[in-house]
């Protein structure tokens, strides 16, 4: 994985090259930094949050321990948003031990915290309720459906303040060599912008419109 890559083009440019891919991977337009400016990029590590169900105990999953540096975890929480799975005490944890960022299909809690860890966290909402014997964790790096989209163990995730997508690890190598270059034909519109050349024209030379397009 190129991680300088993927964090200078954005998810923007990735979601472009998926789409020349036919892969439409982003996990909902409702799913925001906490913070303008939060970004990360890594392999998902992904967790399976399900309700409490009687006879459970509902207690607070320790499985951070397993997350590897350079990670994102990956809540899957079935868009709840009136209780939370993650916190500040997590993510003071995994500024320590390098995790890349979580993202989370439902809340968080203690937002001004985690703000000022600089911790990237990108989630539904902010809401102050706990989750401890709400919910309980099911699985661990299983593949979870977040909207539509299937995340498995290991796919790319990349986030930033323009949403959260998902590369699938087998399509890694094909993805990133259309982000490089969607990236030299931008760079290469705008140098002839800057020489004068109509913007309709520039585009028009170096083809701009197929980078936009999905493939037959």
């Amino acid at each position: 994985m190129n991680k300088e890559l993927l964090l200078h083009a954005g998810t923007a440019t990735v979601s472009d090259a998926l789409d020349m891919l036919n892969i439409n991977n982003g996990l909902g337009s409702i799913i925001k930094p906490l913070k303008f400016g939060m970004r990360c990029v890594g392999p998902a590590f992904t967790l399976q949050v399900e309700p409490v169900q009687p006879g459970e105990s509902g207690k607070a999953g320790d499985y951070i321990d397993e997350v590897q540096a350079g990670e994102v975890i990956v809540v899957a929480n079935r868009g709840e948003t009136e209780c939370t799975v993650w916190g500040d005490i997590l993510s003071r944890l995994a500024v320590r031990k390098g995790i890349a960022g979580t993202v989370v299909d439902g809340s968080c809690r203690d937002a001004d915290s985690i703000v000022e860890s600089g911790y990237p966290v990108f989630s539904r909402s902010a809401y102050m309720k706990s989750g401890k014997g709400r919910t309980t964790l099911k699985a661990i790096n299983v593949p979870v459906k977040i909207g539509e989209t299937m995340v498995v163990p290991g796919d790319i995730i990349c986030a930033d303040s323009s949403g959260v997508v998902v590369i699938p690890k087998d399509k890694l190598s094909q993805v990133e060599s259309i982000v490089s270059e969607i990236i030299d034909m931008e760079q290469k519109v705008e140098a002839l912008v800057e020489q004068g050349v109509p913007l309709k024209e520039a585009r028009e030379r170096l083809n701009y419109n197929y980078y936009g397009r999905k493939a037959n």
